[in-house]
This record gives structure tokens, sequence and C-alpha cells, in this order.
């Protein structure tokens, strides 16, 4: 999935954004180029796999469509970490920070929005209760 938004980011960071939409007229030339640096970032198995493939729109389409259902693995599971985060179990801020926003980060990804007020309340209400002063 981020393999896919970084491949968008760079190519309409190339002027080649237009390439991998649909109905685009885009030059052959425009086309080629897109194609390259797509094969360029893939593994060598999916190289060898979509080989065929010769316009990038195509092949952008069938790695989405191949690996989308990823969101169904990688839904729950950060969910699940969302739900089980605890300041408690970390032995500095930034490393329970860090957590956080690598969990808010995949749930993003996925369609779900955390907002800031989400995680303060999370941190809030997962402070131990020896530290109720700190909470409220």
């Amino acid at each position: 999935m981020t393999w896919v938004l970084d491949a968008e980011i760079h190519l309409d960071a190339m002027g080649l954004g237009d390439v991998i939409k649909d109905k685009n007229k885009a030059s052959t030339q425009d086309c080629a180029r897109a194609l390259i640096f797509l094969r360029h970032h893939l593994d060598e198995g999916l190289k060898i796999e979509y080989l065929t493939v010769k316009n990038s729109l195509v092949l952008l389409n069938d790695l989405k469509e191949r690996y989308d259902n990823l969101k169904l693995v990688t839904l729950p599971q950060a969910r699940y970490d969302w739900a089980h985060l605890r300041l408690q179990k970390f032995k500095s801020i930034s490393k329970y920070n860090y957590a956080m926003f690598r969990i808010t980060s995949k749930l993003k990804l996925c369609g779900d929005n955390i907002a800031d007020y989400d995680m303060l309340e999370k941190t809030f209400t997962t402070f131990h209760a020896s530290n109720m002063v700190l909470q409220q």
C-alpha cells in the first residue's frame, strides 16, 4: 500500500502524475518514462510476472488490485494495537509517541481517521491510577 502511494508521489514530482490517471492524454514518451520508473522499483519476481504489461496505468492498477487486500490484514491488526496501546508499557514518552503515530498512520492508510483529540484522549485514559492528577 505504501509502495503505491510512494510511486504516485514520485510520478507527480517527475511531472508524470497524469500518466496513471484514467483517460489521460499523456504522450507515449511520458507513458514509457513512467513505466520504466515503476518497473525499476518493482521486486524482481513482480517484474517477471508483469513483464508483458506495457501500460503504466494498467500495471499500477493491477498492483493495487493485487495488494489492496492487505487492508484486510493491516486494519484489524492496527485496531487491535490501538485498543491495547498503553502508556505504561513504554520506557519513554518518545517511544510511546512513535508507537502511537505508527498505529495511527496505518489506520489512516486503511481509511480510519484518528484525530488529535482521539490521540490525546487515548493517552489520558491509559495513565496509571496513581497518576489521576495528571489525567485530569
